[in-house]
């Protein structure tokens, strides 16, 4: 089939205008980028939408992500296509792609095959310029924070305590560790700091988490940047940041819309890492597209484990959000990676380790159920699959319980998931969903990280040493115990191994560090090694892209 760039080059987009007249967005709410894009003024809740009846809302999961591929966001676009192909109105909520991932190893975010949201070049790269709002909001706030311990520091700022870092959306090594203000006494402080990849910063957890642009404010104010010398929090507000900081997210708060291949609409916005964050959409674009349609797809960063159960515990926490059904995405090859069979070799037919990786499908499945929410199955179809594979993972899940569907969105776009959707529409209607969070607010927050790890990893318990045990015990007597947990683990594996693949249980989960996020109201808790700014391969994606002697992008996927 075609490279992915060259089908979504092919695609006749209607004018977003007429995308928004479809949802019964008139003109007035639209702030046009260009012809295929445009920014929706949340006004519109007011003035146009209180009290309407909202959609059902679907989350789009998958199993633990492995180097064969799990096609997440590409089945998520097919079933909104598929939805939408059997008469239902529906729409879909992504994250934004990254920067970093697009021109190093992971490329972009916008799907596959003929299962992609457009204009894609644009949602790859520079889009509306959302991403750039985010880390110059960042970066003002630490250039507030040097400027202000240059300027006599009357808030009494520990330089060796401050936490708060500076971000690029770029995967670069070299600045994970720096020493800034070097040079002489006019040019600050010297200390040791570091660079995130935006993804990572709190601004960006606290900008999809907000319900509105006083709650965003509200939030930004409240950020921990550091601590006095007395070891006392110190707030962005004290450093009077938050308005400024508001005002340069203003318009980056609308949320964005565009199109499937198949002419669907799309709310892409926002797109907190989902190791350090919660990994989900902005909650007031998932919530605007529930009163905009009846069925609502958005997804979840990396396997269910961590994206699914902080959609849960922490996105639908804090917003009310209570989704209707859960898609678990699976595909012969991921499977067969977790019963064994090395990359080079999944082209090959291997009944024998496909059940033995749905031992990691199994696991989820367990998991998604302690929430309450109905789940069924989507085999995300490969060619290379074969018909006694499927067959297997058809038999697993029924014997299992659960609703399995064979979707072939990547090669046929919506017609080919049309089966996936009508089962999910079946589901997200029936009105089983029973949602709950995994644990309780008052739980301290050791026994909140323990629960998930023993319930939602196999572990068989935490492990810390007494200097990170005592950062718990501060983070409650500062008043946070109250927070939901974050976990920050590989994605790779239910432990902290990445190499542990299928299911492993009966192991520990060592805990490196505790971070607060006193704006994103969670506690980040990292399990073994979690990189918050990435480096680039060998051989980075960015070499293979260029422009055309017609001035097109090339090499983008």
């Amino acid at each position: 089939m075609k490279p992915d760039i060259d089908i979504a080059r092919e695609a006749k987009p209607k004018k977003i205008g007429d995308i928004a007249t479809g949802l019964g967005i008139s003109e007035e709410y639209l702030e046009l980028y260009g012809k295929f894009k445009s920014k929706v003024n949340l006004s519109i809740n007011k003035e146009k939408l209180k009290g309407k009846k909202k959609g059902k809302l679907i989350l789009v999961t998958a199993i633990s992500p492995t180097p064969a591929g799990e096609g997440k966001t590409t089945t998520s676009v097919g079933l909104v296509d598929g939805l939408c192909h059997i008469g239902k109105k529906a729409m879909i909520c992504l994250r934004e792609p990254s920067l970093g991932p697009c021109f190093g190893m992971k490329g972009g975010a916008a799907g596959g095959g003929y299962a992609q949201v457009i204009p894609m070049t644009d949602i790859n790269l520079h889009f509306t310029g959302d991403f750039h709002a985010i880390g110059a909001a960042h970066n003002l706030l630490s250039a507030l924070i040097d400027n202000h311990i240059h300027w006599d520091n009357q808030l009494n700022i520990d330089p060796r305590r401050i936490t708060w870092k500076r971000v690029v959306d770029m995967n670069d090594r070299s600045l994970r560790d720096i020493t800034c203000g070097l040079g002489g006494t006019g040019n600050g402080i010297p200390r040791q700091s570091g660079y995130d990849i935006t993804v990572a910063s709190e601004i960006m957890a606290v900008f999809c988490l907000a319900s509105d642009i006083d709650d965003l404010k509200k939030r930004i104010g409240n950020i921990v940047i550091g601590y006095t010398k007395s070891n006392e929090p110190v707030r962005a507000k004290q450093l009077n940041a938050d308005g400024a900081i508001t005002a340069l997210l203003k318009d980056a708060f609308q949320p964005n819309l565009v199109q499937t291949l198949e002419n669907n609409p799309a709310f892409i916005h926002g797109g907190p890492f989902a190791n350090i964050a919660h990994g989900c959409n902005s909650v007031v674009s998932t919530k605007l597209a529930l009163k905009l349609a009846d069925y609502v797809v958005t997804e979840a960063g990396f396997g269910a484990d961590l994206g699914a159960e902080k959609f849960f515990d922490i996105k639908c926490r804090k917003s009310g959000l209570k989704p209707d059904a859960v898609v678990l995405v699976a595909t012969t090859k991921a499977l067969k990676m977790h019963g064994g069979v090395e990359k080079e070799y999944l082209g090959s037919e291997n009944i024998d380790a496909v059940n033995k990786g749905c031992k990691n499908l199994e696991r989820h499945i367990e998991n998604i159920r302690k929430f309450g929410v109905p789940v069924i199955v989507a085999i995300n179809d490969y060619v290379t699959d074969t018909e006694k594979e499927h067959n297997a993972i058809l038999k697993f899940c029924k014997k299992t319980g659960v609703q399995c569907k064979i979707s072939s969105h990547w090669e046929k776009g919506g017609e080919g998931a049309a089966d996936l959707a009508e089962e999910v529409a079946k589901i997200a209607d029936s009105g089983s969903s029973k949602f709950k969070t995994l644990y309780d607010n008052k739980m301290s927050l050791w026994d909140k990280t323990q629960y998930i790890a023993q319930n939602i990893y196999g572990a068989a318990d935490i492990i810390a040493d007494k200097k990170v045990r005592n950062q718990f015990k501060k983070l409650e007597d500062d008043g946070f115990g109250k927070y939901p947990i974050c976990m920050a683990k590989t994605q790779y594996s239910f432990s902290t191994d990445p190499l542990l693949m299928g299911a492993p249980s009966g192991h520990d989960v060592p805990i490196r560090e505790v971070r607060l996020s006193a704006g994103a109201e969670f506690i980040v808790v990292v399990c073994g090694e979690i990189m918050t700014m990435p480096g680039l391969p060998r051989i980075p994606a960015a070499e293979n892209i260029d422009l055309d002697d017609k001035g097109l992008i090339q090499g983008l996927f």
